[in-house]
């Protein structure tokens, strides 16, 4: 059985945060390369060029930009840790409660970007934070004085 990522009903796989895939969002991967290189299995791969920009209104001098060409989890290899999406600084990867990945050879457990992409619609939304758990700013502390 095949599921369609885009149709697919992510309360049908269970609890709100499921560990199923990994999903991404490709807009806000930046290319910094901090979840391949924290992955204790290596199991990431990730190919970039970068492309000089010319100066605009906002920038002065000529930048460069790192574009992504690669993303490909490896997930044969996975251990399913989730230290790739907590290093993320950009919240380009989160964990997707699709479970039925399978395949027939281990190459077919190496998923590219485009379905890593696709996956991204059937994360669910983050659940709001307890009011009770904010605690309010009470200022900068002064030298000497214990609370």
């Amino acid at each position: 059985m095949t599921v369609d990522p885009v149709t697919v009903d992510p309360a049908a796989f269970g609890p709100s945060r499921t560990r199923g895939v990994i999903a991404l969002v490709e807009e806000s991967c930046t290319v910094c390369m901090l979840c391949a290189r924290e992955c204790p299995d290596w199991c990431i791969e990730i190919d970039s060029h970068t492309v000089t920009l010319p100066p605009d209104d906002t920038h002065r001098r000529p930048r460069t930009d790192a574009v992504l060409d690669r993303f490909a989890i490896d997930f044969g290899l996975c251990m399913y840790c989730g230290i790739c999406v907590e290093v993320c600084p950009f919240d380009a990867l989160h964990w997707s409660p699709v479970a039925e990945y399978a395949a027939t050879s281990s190459d077919g457990l190496i998923h590219e970007r485009g379905r890593l992409v696709s996956w991204e619609a059937t994360v669910p939304p983050r659940s709001p934070l307890d009011p009770r758990a904010v605690i309010d700013d009470p200022g900068p502390r002064r030298p000497g004085v214990r609370s």
